[in-house]
């Protein structure tokens, strides 16, 4: 079986495959860049190993991740105008690109977690998120995410298809996969329901509810210098998360059909590509800690 994947509905024009090809190779390698310059930062100054970063370090190395599972290949099929993948290269895509998204959307939950207990409970902060709780924390999300990733692929692989299936986006997507088969599954709905209740809407009303404490806690705060700094440390993450989770409902839950498939396609290209650029731009340019700790590393080399 191969898998037909249209890349994008403007890119049929050799001019216009030039320029994609440029405009995604570009945003692929800055991203990759920025990411690594935040992973090396981080990594080697000793004053930035505080719970907080060792998260951002892992939200950067997710991103990587997230890109990179989707763009070569997109990149090598704009290249060479060859939009057929084996079922194997499709279902490998899609597997990494579920484990990446599952791993984003607790580690975005447990960066939320982190900065409620720093501001609203400071004193038990340094208790529960030790190094090494941290580093557990951290594989848990992996462990969980691997889980939930493989769930559904192993729900999808009982689908059937045709010989020749068609997908109209630049990557292969779990929903655009299970649209293009042959009947639906009660078993891939039902996880999709439950994965959409215990990844999507409970996380985002846990940090819905911890930013109502958190702010309440800034409100009361005496110094000016202390609410601004403390209103900062959450305005990054409350950014990237905002992002996140509203890009990601426009393309999961808006109807499929008709023009909204070109809107569809559009937005998958900021969610897949632009917000993993951005993430390290985000929280690069609102924390003076890792500004210093580039300056340091700039000095040095």
């Amino acid at each position: 079986m191969y898998i037909t994947v249209h890349i994008l509905p403007f890119s049929s024009k050799n001019i216009e495959k030039l320029l994609n090809l440029w405009a995604f190779s570009t945003l692929y390698f800055i991203g990759i860049f920025l990411n690594l310059v935040v992973i090396a930062v981080i990594c080697l100054d000793a004053h930035l190993h505080s719970p907080m970063y060792v998260f951002f370090c892992n939200l950067s190395s997710i991103d990587i991740c997230y890109t990179t599972v989707v763009i070569p290949n997109l990149l090598y099929m704009l290249l060479s105008g060859d939009d057929l993948l084996s079922v194997t290269q499709c279902f490998s895509q899609m597997y990494g690109y579920m484990l990446c998204a599952s791993a984003e959307v607790i580690l975005l939950f447990v960066m939320g977690f982190d900065r409620y207990i720093a501001i609203c409970h400071p004193f038990s902060y340094h208790q529960m998120f030790q190094r090494n709780k941290c580093i557990l924390t951290v594989g848990i999300i992996w462990i969980c995410a691997f889980l939930n990733s493989s769930l559904l692929l192993r729900s999808l692989l009982t689908l059937s298809f045709n010989e020749v299936v068609s997908i109209r986006n630049f990557f292969c997507d779990t929903l655009d996969v299970f649209k293009a088969s042959c009947g639906g599954s009660r078993e891939f709905t039902l996880i999709v329901y439950v994965e959409l209740v215990l990844l999507g809407f409970f996380p985002f009303l846990c940090n819905f509810v911890s930013y109502v404490y958190i702010f309440r806690v800034i409100l009361h705060m005496k110094s000016k210098e202390g609410r601004r700094k403390t209103l900062s440390t959450c305005l990054s993450h409350l950014t990237v998360m905002a992002i996140y989770y509203s890009v990601g409902s426009v393309v999961y839950l808006m109807p499929f059909s008709g023009h909204t498939e070109i809107l569809k396609q559009i937005l998958s290209v900021f969610y897949v590509i632009i917000v993993p650029t951005i993430n390290p731009i985000i929280y690069s340019l609102r924390n003076k800690e890792i500004i210093t700790a580039c300056q340091k590393l700039m000095k040095i080399s």
